[in-house]
């Protein structure tokens, strides 16, 4: 029973937190942590909105990208998203809008036109283009905290000073667009351009609401 213990608890130290509970005996029992939705995911309740306004839309129902901008912009917070599986199928950086700061510190949201911020919601990914860095997508906002993306001028482009990797460091900023690397861009182009229906693009952040 002892050894059982033990291999209980290292399995258990392997996967994370390890939580105890009292048996008959009084002794401390290891039992499993409850499931916790990775770093990337959406909530439950948002990703069932997600599913919707795509099935409302007659959006691509098997792909969405994502952004998470609760995750640091030194880490991978751009996903391609498989709806059928609910599994990520690539993942790159991305930037967030400044917000007409020189650097902004932690996040700020808005909608307004010349704000420079990132909006959050749902947006459509539109045509392709050639802008002044190169390939590049119209977005199309979808909710009322992001409808003047088109107005606003934002877009799904890449610049070189996105890393291709995650990094430890926070990464340059944008002007409101979700900027992405070179690499990463030519990993979404295949991806968009081949969708037979529009793509939809979701930018949440669970823990700050929009202006």
């Amino acid at each position: 029973m002892r050894k059982l213990f033990i291999l209980v608890s290292l399995l258990l130290l392997a996967g994370g937190f390890i939580y105890y509970h009292r048996d008959e005996a009084g002794r401390n029992v290891p039992v499993a942590a409850a499931a916790r939705p990775a770093p990337w995911a959406p909530a439950a309740s948002q990703l069932t909105v997600i599913k919707t306004v795509i099935r409302n839309r007659h959006f691509n129902p098997n792909r969405a990208l994502l952004i998470n901008m609760q995750q640091p912009s030194s880490q991978k917070r751009f996903y391609v998203y498989d709806l059928n599986e609910d599994t990520v199928i690539a993942s790159g950086l991305v930037t967030h809008g400044r917000c007409n700061e020189r650097w902004l510190e932690g996040r700020r949201y808005s909608n307004k036109v010349g704000s420079h911020c990132t909006a959050l919601g749902n947006y459509r990914i539109g045509s392709p283009y050639q802008g002044k860095f190169g390939l590049a997508y119209k977005l199309y906002g979808l909710d009322s905290s992001n409808n003047n993306a088109f107005e606003r001028f934002v877009v799904l482009h890449s610049h070189a000073c996105v890393p291709e990797t995650a990094v430890h460091y926070e990464i340059c900023q944008s002007d409101g667009c979700p900027t992405v690397s070179p690499g990463f861009l030519k990993t979404l182009q295949p991806v968009i351009d081949a969708s037979p229906q529009p793509l939809l693009l979701s930018i949440f952040d669970g823990s700050v609401s929009d202006d």
